[in-house]
């Protein structure tokens, strides 16, 4: 007699597929991704003649320069993280008559009339091996100096703070008014 063969039960694999899609989904829905986040700065219109050289007054820069060893300098005196803050808003600071201040300007805002304005630009400038902490407490501090001018601007001519303007006119005129002036140039070994 011959032997039959003892036929083995296939397995049922049209669910596997099922599940492990939903296992994906799953995991997809259930995992946090984690975002960067970043500095939010508007960059300036591009150049239409790269080939003109930018002249600036001396008294219209203040210098901040980092080092690899986040070491800062301002205007080439030693500086501090928690003084940096206070440091721009009184170069940033309209003050016609001090020589050492950088050159105002009067100009015509819609609802503000005429307001002085400083011609000051924070130029500021990194090593390569400048820590990105730093970098970003830096950005943090001149960010807070600029910030803090629009809302003594705002609270001076609305009073309002800054952050509580919804008229988007009203928003523009302080912009306008405050605006933020940071160079940054390419960074390199100091």
């Amino acid at each position: 007699m011959a032997k039959q063969k003892k036929k083995v039960p296939d397995l049922n694999a049209g669910s596997m597929a099922d599940i492990s899609f939903l296992l994906l989904i799953f995991f997809l829905v259930t995992t946090t991704m984690d975002v960067d986040s970043g500095i939010t700065r508007r960059l300036p219109p591009p150049v239409e003649d790269p080939e003109m050289d930018v002249k600036v007054k001396e008294r219209n820069i203040m210098n901040v320069m980092i080092n690899k060893y986040d070491k800062m300098l301002v205007n080439g005196k030693p500086g501090d993280i928690t003084t940096l803050k206070d440091m721009t808003k009184e170069f940033i600071t309209p003050r016609p008559n001090d020589e050492k201040a950088p050159e105002t300007e009067v100009k015509e805002i819609e609802l503000l009339g005429n307001v002085m304005l400083s011609k000051g630009v924070v130029s500021l400038k990194n090593d390569r091996g400048t820590s990105y902490l730093m970098y970003i407490k830096v950005q943090n501090e001149l960010a807070r100096a600029f910030n803090e001018m629009k809302d003594e601007m705002s609270l001076k001519y609305f009073g309002q703070h800054y952050t509580d303007l919804t008229d988007e006119d009203k928003i523009n005129a302080i912009n306008k008014a405050v605006p933020v002036r940071i160079s940054e140039a390419e960074p390199e070994a100091i």
